[in-house]
């Protein structure tokens, strides 16, 4: 049988990156034994066939995505990514941790502003954002909860240590390719199953809906829970579908719902039926027409006053897509350690902010060298690679930055690390990043043990979005046996927060990291996936793309 790892060794030596699966003098990782045991038993031949017979899979489910104008099944490789239970563990509580202090950073920026009395950001950093609503401040959120989903965007550095990238807690997509690929994997590797002890992504649906209905309005003994989405053009249909009907709620849009006197109700065929916890899919800026967009013909005009007055739940809240904002991204060491009186168990990928003269000037004279990003973009929309783009871009990228510092922020170019991927004749390195999702449910914050892994498909590319040729994996989260099978985290209470005055670092500080962990610099937010896709329609809809 031919060693379909045998040119592997030799392609590593052509990046700097970590490899997750082999270590740099070519040695398996102790991690990965079982499924290179089944891979080794595998000619090419069958590889490649299993891999068709994933894609035919999701073509099946209709789990397909639009690329360049063409529908394509969604691309899964057939290498999992692998993470040990303890390291999970630790991935995990880094994970709630950097929840639960977003959490009280949501309460009391749209509460008494603790933060900017206590010094720690100033004001003008917040209420500068794209995304502060002032329509709901003062809002109290049932159970304290307003980030009920979120993904937490994880890269791993050449040192093999996870960092922070990005936090998206307004409307979190891709948790359903997650379920999808492990639907999928179990059928083009079932061998590799077989003695391995695999934390299961099943529960998730589950843990949604107990939390969704956990946070309805005070006084409901049964709510009625429903998923809002923009529509079939969206590009994250597909997941708002499965999701509905997993949890076995009604999938709505705008134009089911209608408020009068501050309560939620259905259309059906049955009469109006009151609704009592709306998971919305879109982003706030479409949500109410009365509040946001009078344009918007997606949203449920009144739908945010139901919900000041304690008549619905929205999920996740309007108004956190201010924490989403790239430059309080930076602060989210500080406003860790003000919150829950603790040190970040994940630290940041360094970032300068360019609204402070000096790590300004220190950019702008390395343009060439770094990542530049809006502050408030999202799946790679706007983000400019230095050392991939011309004179004249980055002359005109120079101007924007100069009008406008408090929209952009620079980080080094990192490598991602690799994890081998079927590449025509053998497997080759290809670079991945992590996006774990958590569910908060007022009590605990748990942390669905693997997330998306997406991968670079092109040899050398940092690109993982499926709109530019990218790809995914399944991520296995693996015990020993006998060992953990921890998979929730506790939330910090409010109450027990601790506060004292941070400093600014600039640019962030490298944080102590656990061994065997790793990062990497975005570069490119992954779309999600399409049943059919309209060009165009995406943005107007109002979902983030994952």
């Amino acid at each position: 049988m031919a060693d379909l790892f045998a040119g592997y060794p030799q392609a590593m030596q052509h990046s700097s990156a970590y490899d997750e699966m082999f270590t740099p003098d070519g040695a398996l990782r102790a991690d990965y034994a079982q499924v290179d045991q089944v891979l080794q038993s595998l000619s090419l031949t069958d590889v490649q066939a299993r891999a068709e017979t994933m894609a035919r899979t999701f073509l099946d489910r209709g789990v397909t995505f639009d690329f360049a104008g063409d529908e394509r099944a969604w691309p899964l490789d057939i290498v999992p990514r692998i993470l040990a239970g303890a390291q999970w563990d630790h991935i995990s509580a880094g994970v709630a941790q950097r929840v639960a202090a977003l959490e009280a950073f949501l309460h009391d920026v749209y509460g008494r502003m603790e933060i900017v009395r206590d010094g720690v950001l100033p004001r003008s950093l917040i209420t500068s954002s794209a995304h502060f609503h002032r329509q709901v401040h003062g809002f109290e959120a049932p159970r304290g909860v307003r980030i009920h989903v979120s993904g937490i965007d994880l890269v791993r550095d050449d040192a093999g240590t996870f960092r922070v990238l990005e936090d998206n807690v307004r409307v979190p997509s891709g948790v359903s390719y997650v379920l999808e690929n492990r639907r999928a994997i179990a059928k083009g590797l079932p061998e590799a199953f077989t003695g391995s002890q695999i934390r299961s992504v099943e529960e998730y649906p589950r843990r949604l809906l107990s939390a969704l209905r956990r946070t309805a309005p005070e006084g409901v003994d049964d709510p009625t829970v429903v998923v809002l989405t923009p529509g079939v053009y969206n590009s994250a249909y597909f997941e708002h579908t499965l999701l509905a009907g997993m949890m076995g709620v009604e999938l709505v849009e705008g134009r089911d719902l209608i408020c009068r006197g501050d309560r939620v109700y259905m259309r059906t065929t049955e009469g109006e039926q009151r609704v009592d916890v709306i998971y919305k899919r879109l982003d706030d800026e479409f949500l109410d027409p009365l509040q946001f967009r009078a344009d918007s013909m997606l949203g449920v005009p009144g739908v945010v006053n139901a919900a000041r007055a304690g008549q619905v739940t929205i999920a996740n809240a309007v108004g956190n897509g201010v924490a989403d904002d790239k430059l309080i991204y930076t602060y989210v060491p500080e406003i860790i350690r003000y919150y829950l009186g603790e040190d970040p168990i994940i630290p940041n990928v360094d970032t300068y902010r360019l609204q402070e003269p000096e790590a300004r000037e220190e950019v702008m004279d390395r343009l060439d060298e770094l990542v530049l990003k809006p502050v408030d973009g999202s799946g790679g929309k706007g983000l400019v690679i230095g050392p991939a783009a011309t004179g004249e871009e980055l002359r005109a990228l120079r101007k924007k930055v100069l009008a406008d510092p408090r929209g952009w922020i620079a980080q080094p170019v990192l490598q991602l690390s690799t994890v081998p991927t079927l590449a025509e004749s053998s497997f080759a390195p290809r670079h991945v990043d992590l996006r774990p999702f958590a569910i908060n449910d007022g009590e605990q914050v748990w942390v669905l043990p693997g997330g998306l892994t997406r991968v670079a498909l092109q040899e050398g590319s940092l690109v993982v979005n499926s709109s530019q040729g990218g790809g995914s994996k399944d991520t296995w989260v693996v015990d020993q046996p006998g060992g953990s099978d921890r998979q929730a985290s506790a939330a910090v209470p409010w109450s027990t927060r601790r506060r004292r005055r941070a400093q600014r670092v600039w640019p962030s500080a490298v944080h102590a990291a656990p061994p065997a962990a790793a990062a990497h610099d975005e570069q490119q937010q992954q779309a999600a996936p399409v049943q059919r896709s309209r060009p165009g329609l995406e943005e107007r809809e109002g979902e983030r793309r994952c």
